[in-house]
């Protein structure tokens, strides 16, 4: 299978056209591009992951780097890491909510943040170039860095909205699916800093995902039956890599991951209001919440690096994906699922609404979403016309093609992540939405 090489890193199957070889030549290329200093290098839990580190701690020493191994840590984690640090830049081993057999390459600048478009065509031509290569008295050396958990907690710990001690008075208790990845520790380290009750569900960190991993509402039945049989009053469901959440209300009830960022939005606005960032394919739902609380929305292609740009140029006080993907600059530019948590923790305990009513309060939208195998947007000119007979409305193409009418939206564009092109339609309700995408798909 081709390697995918995107905005996101690099990606691909273990074996299949990812191996230790190709890391080291892709750490090489990100190592001979950056500055000289540290390194930060965090992973998921994958069962490849001490392979692909292993590869990529030589390939940074052989450019001159000193490597500080986090271990087993979450994107946002190893963010803050970087960010809070002296490093130049930091990697993350993670294929995120791709399956198991999946691996990638995450690039970070010193500040924290993800390369840009820019930052990877760069480091594309030194890996093409191979160059950057030391002498042996100048290569770097590896060390272990404890802490990093820590560090992420207490910047939590610290947000100026977070009250602990009326979470604490609440006796809220929840389901953690983690999916054996790497928030099978500190997710539940989370919730019991904010003093609420924890059941965790796939948390040992084992690497063998028992489900799906990507946080949907179709991959999440044993929380869903958890949370019930429980009597919980919420369940929180993270990816591998834990930039990702989804929220399971105290019936039981999947909620679609579009969900998490409108509510963590409508949260936040009504305390700081001020402008925020989605990409192109997230819920419409945003705008609605956003016009509640008087604040503007922009909308960016896909991929986080491209809303980061934005939230940043704009100072947005919000941003994210609607694949469950929060990000609150405040912290750190970067999607972060505990942040989200705490936030949906506060406002049920601070709000006297349980996490249904707050979902039932939203506007009634369905988001159908599927994907064919390509590589390319097909269509053209065709696609074009076949989105404008779907009615009046506006044609966005900065990232594939979307059409947006006034009852709904049509999203079509190549992954970032996976050899298909992604089809997403909203509606007020699924057979509107389906309707238009078969339409498409037709």
């Amino acid at each position: 299978m081709p390697l995918r090489v995107s905005i996101s890193g690099i990606r691909g199957v273990i074996g299949d056209g990812l191996d230790a070889v190709t890391v080291a030549r892709w750490a090489s290329a990100y190592g001979a591009w950056l500055p000289a200093g540290p390194v930060v290098v965090g992973r998921d839990s994958r069962v490849s992951g001490p392979m692909v580190f292993d590869a990529v701690a030589a390939a940074l020493a052989s450019t001159g780097h000193d490597v500080w191994d986090i271990g087993i840590a979450t994107t946002p984690t190893t963010e803050v890491a970087v960010q809070e640090s002296n490093a130049v830049g930091g990697i993350i081993i993670t294929a995120s909510h791709n399956p198991q057999q999946w691996n990638a390459l995450k690039f970070l600048q010193g500040n924290g943040l993800f390369l840009t478009a820019a930052h990877n065509r760069e480091v594309r031509q030194k890996y093409e170039n191979e160059s950057g290569h030391v002498a042996f008295d100048k290569l770097g050396t590896v060390s272990e860095r404890e802490g990093a958990d820590d560090q992420h907690l207490d910047a939590i710990a610290r947000l100026p909205w977070l009250d602990v001690d009326h979470i604490r008075s609440a006796g809220l208790h929840a389901v953690v699916d983690a999916v054996e990845g790497a928030g099978g520790s500190i997710v539940p380290r989370l919730l019991e800093q904010l003093g609420v009750r924890c059941t965790p569900l796939y948390c040992e960190m084992s690497g063998r995902f028992p489900h799906d991993p990507e946080p949907t509402p179709a991959h999440l039945r044993d929380l869903c039956a958890t949370v019930k049989d429980a009597g919980a009053d919420f369940g929180f469901a993270v990816d591998p890599d834990v930039d990702r959440l989804a929220l399971v209300d105290q019936n039981g009830r999947a909620l679609s991951e579009e969900y998490t960022l409108a509510l963590a939005m409508d949260f936040l606005l009504a305390r700081t209001p001020g402008p925020v960032a989605v990409n192109l394919s997230t819920t419409g739902l945003i705008e609605k919440v956003a016009a509640w609380h008087d604040c503007r929305t922009f909308r960016t292609p896909v991929g986080e690096a491209n809303v980061v740009e934005t939230i940043l140029a704009e100072e947005c006080i919000l941003g994210g994906e609607g694949n469950g993907g929060v990000i609150y600059p405040t912290i750190h530019a970067g999607r972060d699922a505990l942040v989200g948590i705490a936030m949906v923790v506060q406002a049920v305990a601070e709000g006297g609404r349980s996490l249904g009513e707050m979902a039932d309060a939203l506007p009634p939208v369905v988001m159908v979403k599927t994907k064919v195998a390509a590589d390319e947007l097909p269509g053209g000119e065709e696609l074009v016309a076949v989105l404008k007979a779907l009615g009046p409305g506006e044609i966005d193409d900065r990232d594939g093609l979307k059409w947006v009418g006034s009852d709904g939206w049509v999203h079509v564009r190549p992954s970032n992540t996976e050899p298909v092109v992604r089809i997403i339609a909203e509606a007020q309700d699924e057979a509107s939405a389906v309707e238009m995408i078969d339409k498409v798909k037709n």
